[in-house]
């Protein structure tokens, strides 16, 4: 089987945030900026990996969602628990670095796990955890 990993999607709150963190602090480009109403879709990923993506979506827009549901999303979005994702940079010191200038949520500095990564730990503006770790 031949078979990529095409999208993955994260909720957002604000996609003004969503921007200036993806795009402005990530470096990460933006494909599309969809909107329908008062809700956006903002799609974007890392410079070169065209073929990857991350799709930052209004989790209101979810269908056959009950407003209880809801309520548990937004719940969960917020203590950091509904949405994560984990990605990988050469050199996590000075990335790290450069991602706490920008005023970030640090949930955890880099630092050595004893399964034998290096990571680090951060939110998004909608909370969603971010694990970024050394790669060889």
């Amino acid at each position: 089987m031949d078979i990529t990993i095409h999208s993955s999607f994260l909720p957002h709150t604000d996609p003004e945030a969503s921007l200036a963190f993806y795009r402005d602090l990530l470096g990460f480009e933006v494909r599309l900026d969809v909107g329908y109403e008062a809700m956006r879709w903002i799609t974007v990923g890392p410079a070169g990996q065209a073929d990857t993506a991350i799709v930052l979506y209004p989790p209101e827009a979810t269908p056959n969602v009950s407003e209880e549901e809801k309520r548990v999303v937004a719940e969960m979005m917020a203590k950091g628990t509904f949405a994560s994702l984990n990605l990988a940079t050469p050199d996590l010191d000075a990335t790290f670095e450069k991602l706490q200038a920008g005023d970030i949520d640090i949930v955890q500095e880099p630092t050595d796990q004893p399964y034998g990564v290096r990571d680090a730990a951060f939110r998004d503006p909608a909370g969603n955890l971010i694990r970024m770790q050394q790669t060889a």
